[in-house]
């Protein structure tokens, strides 16, 4: 109780600071407010909302980077029809002859081979055989690879998060929108069995309207920062203060939200803890000094609330570093219902929300608890998505974060050959990684308001509703 109590107490001040800024939407936001510089959209270029590319029947890929996710996804995509592996790229050749052993088990030609130098993949990304170019690097480099290759006629999928500053989001979008080539950022927790189950529910009106939203990235690194070539992510942490690794808590919440279908990002406040582990790491495991070990910008726990146009919120957290479970955090809660899955997955619900047929006895039944367990397995195969009841003995079957990942490939492809649009645009990729920046601001200005761009530039309720496309 004593932890779910300041938990509460911290999501009140945060709250508090937002509403003293401007509670009503933007036109009630307080001059005190930091807004950052929109740039006005280049004349002859319109939004990418709801963008559909013509239909392909073979989807050409080019794959980038085959470190540590990429041999994984170029082994998911021999499992979808209608691919052609075109071109592996890497610096160290020998990545990408291990890499085309995939391939040939997989009865595919072999690959082009790209490597040896900084700028091989600008190579791949040239060549006139090529239609998606799979970006899955050090996010360092996500924004100049993916705009090079929208640049070429190439769209693009770029591992998370897709651009790490506001003048890369810009870029990102304006290029997009000037080359008419999709930009979808690889988020894959969208696709989790609870999350896109949950999200089922609350697009039928199961939790009533959804009016808050919780996500997370938990997950201690200790074990883990020396797999990360050239200490790129360490070093990252270290320079830079602020959520860098939203995305896994955002997307789930921002599609339950409607962001940029029927309301929008409006405002943010930010604050962190000060680093203890990590500098403490340093000193144990990499022999630096004191003084040089705590010159660490980023904190060991970094939280974010945001208020929408619509006044729901959502909350954010980044911690990388402390003895805790993994955890995403997510949570919906609306009017009648709410649903968790970390650190217990359920639903609370109102007895009316509840079908008679999955539960008979409803006086059992309230929103003080958890559903059971067996109403919780009938609620989950009750509104299992479509999209699980399509691919979800193939996604277990092939695997990756067990099976996100090949939905959310097998999605961008049926997607692309269908003429649909993604299940994720480019303004998602925007809005989902603009925590990384604009909580920097926030934090290093005394958790000051932050105003969150409409990236859309008037676009964000041209769409009524999220919802995944499928051909007819």
């Amino acid at each position: 109780m004593t932890r779910i109590f300041n938990h509460l107490i911290f999501v009140s001040i945060l709250l508090s600071a937002v509403l003293i800024s401007g509670c009503g939407g933007a036109q009630n936001t307080s001059s005190r407010t930091i807004e950052t510089e929109i740039p006005q959209r280049p004349a002859g270029q319109e939004d990418m909302v709801a963008f559909t590319a013509p239909k392909m029947d073979i989807v050409r890929v080019g794959f980038i980077g085959l470190g540590m996710r990429g041999p994984g996804a170029v082994q998911r995509f021999t499992h979808i029809p209608g691919v052609e592996i075109k071109a592996l790229c890497d610096i160290h050749p020998e990545r990408v002859e291990k890499t085309q052993e995939i391939l040939t088990k997989a009865n595919f030609p072999e690959a082009t081979a790209y490597s040896g130098s900084h700028d091989a993949w600008k190579e791949l990304c040239d060549r006139d055989d090529i239609d998606l170019v799979y970006i899955v690097t050090d996010w360092k480099v996500h924004a100049e690879m993916a705009i090079y290759a929208m640049e070429q006629g190439k769209h693009v999928a770029v591992e998370v998060p897709g651009a790490m500053t506001m003048n890369e989001i810009w870029r990102i979008i304006d290029t997009s929108e000037k080359t008419r080539k999709h930009c979808m950022m690889l988020e894959n927790c969208v696709y989790d069995f609870f999350e896109l189950t949950s999200l089922n529910m609350a697009q039928q009106g199961v939790f009533g309207e959804i009016l808050h939203a919780e996500g997370a990235y938990i997950h201690n690194l200790a074990d883990f920062w020396d797999y990360y070539e050239g200490d790129w992510r360490m070093a990252y942490n270290k320079e830079f203060r602020g959520d860098v690794y939203a995305t896994h808590g955002m997307g789930p919440a921002c599609q339950a939200l409607d962001i940029h279908r029927g309301d929008k990002m409006n405002i943010l406040v930010a604050m962190d803890t000060k680093p203890v582990n990590i500098p403490e790491y340093l000193i144990e495991k990499r022999g630096l000094s004191k003084e040089e070990a705590y010159k660490f910008e980023n904190g060991q726990n970094t939280m974010t609330m945001i208020r929408t146009e619509n006044g729901k919120t959502i909350h954010i957290q980044h911690d990388v570093s402390s003895p805790r479970p993994y955890s995403r955090m997510y949570q919906l809660s609306g009017t009648k219902g709410f649903a968790n899955k970390y650190p217990t997955q359920g639903y609370a619900l109102e007895a009316s929300q509840v079908d008679i047929s999955i539960i008979p006895n409803h006086e059992d039944l309230n929103s003080h608890g958890f559903v059971s367990d067996d109403v919780r397995r009938a609620l989950m195969d009750k509104y299992k998505h479509p999209i699980h009841i399509e691919l979800e003995e193939k996604a277990k079957e092939v695997g990756g974060h067990g099976g996100m990942d090949f939905i959310m490939d097998y999605r961008l492809i049926y997607c692309l050959q269908n003429g649909l649009p993604l299940d994720m645009d480019v303004y998602d990729l925007a809005e989902w990684s603009c925590l990384a920046e604009l909580g920097r601001i926030s934090i290093e200005n005394g958790s000051a308001p932050v105003a969150v761009p409409d990236f859309t530039r008037g676009g964000w309720n041209k769409v009524k509703g999220y919802r995944h496309a499928f051909a007819e």
